[in-house]
């Protein structure tokens, strides 16, 4: 019974393989090999499964199987050929040579393996020389930058081409066989800027995507040798060896998604321990006073990309655990750094920002309640471990160090404030006489009163404090932060018009204060940035953000302060643009709910009258006026953890409001928004990348894709826009991302090619079947542009569905647009094959009286796709041209075909005749003198 199954399986894949469906195939094929022993039966099962391989470019696997195959009948020369086919694709062009000389040798006279046999050959050969070429390069390339006598061009030149080789796997396999590791720690320890940063580029192409290669560039180079060039002041060469960190980590713990074969897929490294030590190392720089600003930031970003899980489904924390246990304190000295102090570590402006977000990810990582208190107890022991009465210097870090972790956990720093002595502490600080102590105290106060329902006891207490400090201190710094304090208490109440904290027209003034601050470039950049700060809660207010887009020199300070090096701006930033847009969400107010709420004298949110639509359009003209596409742009490239997933929502929300009106598309592709939108659609939360993909999509729906996605931009397009296809979207997400694959699906087969492939086709065709006729519209236009791919065409030809059919009926819809859609498609479709000329004439009784009103349609250019699906079921088989030519059609055509042919009227009086002439070529009419 196993033995008939199994024939049966494979008679079913043989069907499945014909019809090109190769996953089902394949399935069938496997389900019969575990069902029979019989050699003949098996090689057969081996070979045609090695055939679905090479449809599939499973390469790896096609071998595989077209092996086994061999191994029961070593002269089957279908397996052999099929395995030649497969080691060709793998690169192995000597072993598949071996294949097809057998071949050629079993069958001479075959011309295919002949061809095959000269082709490889000439590969081979050229590969050797390629291959002797490189070798000799890599050596010259090492003697010209050993020599210390060698021109400064030529060095750098071969300096430049060791990083390029690197780069590509044959080279860095090269260098790496050639000593070219110990020759690369030889360029290490001539300390010479330029090569060591050569060496450090090239180390880090080399361990891309391959283990093996990385541990032992991580044994030969060590670990401690590679912190200590991180840790150098030297910001180029800082980030390159974090470069190279980043590689090595990839590699070590699988993050570089690369397939494997061969001798790497065989080797089974435990890479725990070298992941671990790396981790170590991080965390020891942090707190150490030989590491530069820029050497801890860089660390920093590492523990925050590598340390906290990716995906919150994968359920081993152990990383971050460790990160706790061993770490944690140490990221709270840096937390809690105050620059103005002696003591201080060496900082850049996003140092302590960099260890915020690190302790809020780590925190947010912890799976239950016993280690979240495990982490509180240790901040707990830390902060109070510093209280001392005689040490005021310590007291201050314990309460940068409570600030530092409400700009991150800020439930965490909440239940920190409760600490006894914390909230006494900061009071005691504010009225101190030291600057560094208010400074301290007024920026924990600060970020104390994020939210309202926190923020009450800081305004009972707070206001009059912060008021004070105001109006007594001379000191700029110390005023803007208290300003900001005052921002941020007075914007409490949110967008909510009838919910303000402070008397009509303070906020106003305050805003105004933050404007003049924010354009006096005397300022240093760190506290102008606390400008932005308190426009950042100010402009909830209506009337502030008005004001503020009229501002355009304190627009532009604030574009300019978002381009500097300080990326703890960015949040700020970015949270102003979305007030002033008014791109937050808007809980949507039902009427009999707020009568409801009328009637029990509850509060009401009132919207403010420059929150209307008209008011934000002109928000948005001005801000683009203003320039500030090119400060979002910039924000988006920043390489650093500081654009947190929040941060990157945010910007997308702002493009996705300035490129509401189509008249400023054009504008936003001119200054570079359409590049800048791709890395926010592809990275982030779920909210920003849909944002991002309906503002793409936007974008690419009337815009010449070519301008707006220079290069091979255009091709990473495609995915967010597929993603807007969902059903969970909104009808004008669907739709606008429907126009947009339109438009790119007509530009070349390769982009055809790349919505085919990310899956678009299936929810093309459901949109097709919608019943808003907008949808139905743009889905049949997509169609009509997708059908010029042959894979697309492949699918129409295939047996078992309704696809045709769907297109035929589409074309007698009464909506002209969906006609001439699924008209255009149906016309490609029957020119590209006559199978599909005759299947149109049997998937629907109405396909005659269908094509007869396409070819009587006022609409010229319906008329004319009618017309030419007429020509095309002519040309396809004479039975059916007898069939058309015995219908009503061959009057239309006449008719046609005799009127005058006007500028308009041209192509479709000329198709008709053609038409015509078709039929006189069958005999079926004659032509009257």
């Amino acid at each position: 019974m196993a033995e008939v199954e199994a024939v049966q399986l494979k008679e079913e894949g043989n069907r499945h393989f014909q019809l090109q469906d190769y996953k089902a195939a394949t399935k069938s094929y496997s389900q019969a090999l575990k069902l029979t022993k019989d050699k003949a039966l098996l090689a057969t099962l081996y070979r045609n499964r090695a055939a679905c391989g090479l449809k599939t470019e499973s390469y790896v696997q096609a071998a595989s199987d077209a092996s086994r195959a061999i191994d029961i009948n070593s002269s089957d020369i279908k397996a052999l050929y099929r395995r030649c086919q497969a080691l060709e694709h793998l690169g192995k062009l000597d072993q598949a040579f071996k294949d097809v000389q057998r071949c050629a040798t079993l069958e001479p006279r075959n011309q295919n393996f002949q061809e095959t046999l000269r082709r490889l050959n000439t590969s081979i050969q050229e590969k050797l020389r390629v291959q002797f070429s490189t070798d000799l390069r890599v050596q010259k390339m090492f003697e010209i930058l050993l020599d210390e006598n060698s021109e400064a061009d030529k060095r750098e030149k071969a300096a430049n081409n060791l990083i390029v080789l690197g780069r590509e796997e044959a080279g860095a396999e090269k260098i790496f066989q050639n000593n070219g590791v110990a020759l690369l720690l030889q360029l290490l320890d001539t300390k010479k800027p330029e090569l060591v940063l050569a060496a450090v580029r090239t180390l880090s192409g080399m361990c891309s995507g391959h283990r093996a290669r990385a541990t032992v560039i991580l044994h030969a180079v060590r670990i401690d040798r590679i912190c200590s060039l991180m840790a150098v002041e030297n910001e180029e060469m800082s980030l390159a060896v974090c470069n190279l960190l980043q590689a090595i980590i990839d590699s070590l713990s699988g993050e570089d998604k690369r397939e494997h074969r061969g001798k790497e897929e065989a080797l089974v490294l435990d890479t725990k321990k070298d992941l671990k030590q790396i981790t170590s190392h991080l965390l020891d720089m942090l707190v150490s006073k030989k590491v530069s600003g820029q050497g801890r930031d860089q660390a920093l970003n590492l523990l925050n990309k590598n340390v906290p899980r990716k995906d919150l489904a994968i359920h081993d924390n152990s990383r971050t655990i460790y990160v706790v246990d061993n770490g944690l304190r140490k990221i709270l000295k840096v937390v809690g750094q105050v620059p103005d102090l002696p003591s201080c570590l060496p900082l850049t402006d996003n140092t302590c920002m960099l260890a915020s977000i690190l302790i809020n990810k780590l925190y947010d990582d912890l799976r239950c309640d016993p280690e979240r208190d495990h982490f509180r107890k240790i901040c707990e022991e830390y902060i109070t471990g510093k209280f001392d009465p005689q040490d005021m210097d310590k007291n201050l870090n314990a309460i940068q160090t409570v600030s530092g972790i409400l700009q991150g956990p800020f439930d965490l720093g909440n239940q920190l404030l409760g600490l006894k002595g914390v909230m006494e502490m900061m009071v005691a600080l504010c009225g101190s006489e030291r600057e560094t102590d208010q400074l301290v105290a007024v920026e924990a106060l600060i970020h104390a009163s994020t939210k309202l329902s926190r923020a009450t006891f800081i305004i009972t207490n707070g206001v009059s404090l912060l008021k004070q400090i105001y109006k007594t201190t001379k000191n700029e710094k110390i005023k803007i932060r208290t300003l900001v304090g005052l921002c941020k208490l007075g914007s409490a109440g949110g967008t909510d018009y009838g919910l303000r904290q402070f008397a009509e027209g303070s906020t106003e003034k305050l805003a105004k204060q933050c404007r003049k601050w924010l354009c006096n470039t005397s300022i240093d950049t760190r506290t102008r940035r606390w400008a932005v700060e308190g426009l950042a809660y100010l402009t909830l207010d209506a009337d502030v953000k008005d004001d503020f887009v009229q501002d355009i020199p304190a627009l532009q300070a604030m574009f300019e302060l978002a381009k500097t090096s300080d990326k703890t701006i960015l949040y700020s930033v970015a949270t102003t643009l979305v007030n002033c847009t008014n791109s937050y969400d808007v809980k949507e107010v039902i009427p009999e709910l707020v009568q409801l709420a009328k009637f029990s004298k509850q509060h009401v949110p009132e919207e403010h009258p420059k929150d209307k639509k008209d008011f934000i359009d002109l928000r948005v003209k001005r801000l683009l006026k203003a320039g500030v596409i090119s400060a979002l742009a910039c924000m988006v490239k920043a390489d650093s953890a500081i654009l947190t997933d929040q941060t990157k929502e945010l910007l997308a929300r702002v493009f996705l409001a300035l490129c509401d009106n189509p008249k400023d598309r054009g504008t936003i592709v001119a200054q570079g928004g359409g590049k800048a939108l791709i890395p926010l659609a592809l990275e982030g939360t779920d909210v920003g990348k849909v944002k991002a993909a309906h503002a793409l999509a936007k974008i690419a729906a009337v815009s010449n894709p070519d301008i707006a996605f220079p290069g091979e931009r255009v091709y990473e397009v495609v995915r967010p826009l597929v993603s807007l296809l969902d059903t969970q979207r909104d009808g004008l997400q669907n739709y606008e991302a429907l126009l947009g694959l339109t438009n790119l699906s007509g530009r070349s087969d390769k982009l055809r090619q790349k919505i085919f492939k990310e899956r678009a086709l299936p929810d093309i065709e459901n949109y097709m079947f919608e019943n808003h006729d907008q949808l139905r519209q743009a889905a049949t236009e997509c169609m009509c542009n997708m059908v010029l791919h042959k894979e697309v065409q492949e699918r129409f030809l295939a047996d078992g569905n309704d696809r045709l059919k769907l297109v035929v009926l589409l074309c007698g819809e009464d909506d002209d647009k969906v006609q001439n859609a699924a008209a255009g498609a149906l016309a490609m479709l029957t020119a590209a094959h006559k199978k599909l000329c005759l299947k149109m004439t049997q998937v629907t009784t109405q396909w005659l009286e269908i094509l007869q009103r396409l070819c009587l349609h006022d609409q010229l250019s319906v008329q004319h796709r009618g017309l030419v699906i007429a020509y095309n079921l002519l040309a396809a088989d004479a039975e059916l041209a007898k069939k058309l030519v015995e219908s009503e059609l061959l009057e239309i055509l006449t008719v046609v075909g005799k009127q005058e042919p006007d500028e308009k009227k041209a192509e479709v009086v000329q198709t008709a005749r053609e038409c015509l002439i078709k039929c006189m070529d069958y005999g079926f009419i004659k032509p009257v003198s």
